[in-house]
């Protein structure tokens, strides 16, 4: 199931003048950041590592600029933002939900700098109350170094996953994480985690007969029952 979409048009590395625009771009943000957050952070993580490393100061304060709803002078990071889509190289990502999992498929590029741009760019067309939360995963994107997992997803919710439970009146994060999966104290050895989060996540699902507008809600408090009970 298609769950966030994002198409990104950039002119290849070599034009004399470097271009860079917004296609189609399905971004839920319902609880923020939303499947529409993880995809723009999932693309900001995967191409930050091949940007110049020069140019990271001025993306972290195109971030906030793009935030706070301020106009931006172009070009950035010696890219333009435009409209016209023509000649330029599309590279479509798309976030996935198998009904167990989150996958993102991210297409292939030589142009760093374009899809990161694109990612804030996207981030700026949301609505104002949920940008910020949106912009503070696609901040905390640029620090992942890893695979683009559970774990990735994990890093980007947890801060917002942990209010949920430490709203509940003041509730010890454990026994919060046992009720959301239904365990008790004895049943909480790794593979038994690890099933009881596959089934519930699956039933979750819109495609399984979920409720599709909780599940964000209840994917995001699922992966961070199994974060607590797992890593602590």
């Amino acid at each position: 199931m298609l769950l966030a979409e994002l198409e990104v048009f950039h002119s290849r590395p070599i034009a004399p003048t470097r271009r860079v625009a917004i296609g189609v771009a399905v971004l839920p943000t319902s609880p923020a950041p939303g499947f529409g957050g993880l995809l723009l952070g999932g693309i900001v993580a995967r191409f930050i590592p091949e940007v110049d490393p020069d140019l990271l100061d001025e993306l972290t304060r195109l971030t906030h600029q793009v935030e706070a709803g301020q106009r931006i002078a172009q070009p950035r990071l010696r890219h333009r933002l435009q409209d016209d889509r023509v000649g330029l190289t599309k590279c479509p990502h798309r976030l996935i939900g198998t009904g167990e999992e989150l996958l993102f498929e991210l297409h292939e590029s030589v142009a760093a700098e374009p899809n990161v741009l694109a990612a804030v760019y996207a981030a700026g067309r949301l609505a104002p109350e949920v940008r910020p939360s949106v912009m503070s995963a696609i901040r905390r994107s640029m620090h992942w170094r890893a695979e683009l997992g559970p774990e990735f997803v994990e890093y980007l919710t947890e801060t917002r996953s942990t209010a949920n439970w430490s709203t509940l009146g003041g509730r010890d994060p454990v026994v919060w994480a046992l009720g959301v999966l239904g365990l008790t104290p004895e049943l909480t050895g790794r593979k038994v985690v690890q099933n009881r989060f596959r089934e519930l996540l699956r039933d979750a699902h819109p495609d399984h007969g979920g409720d599709s507008d909780d599940a964000a809600q209840r994917i995001s408090e699922l992966t961070e029952a199994r974060r607590i009970l797992l890593h602590g």
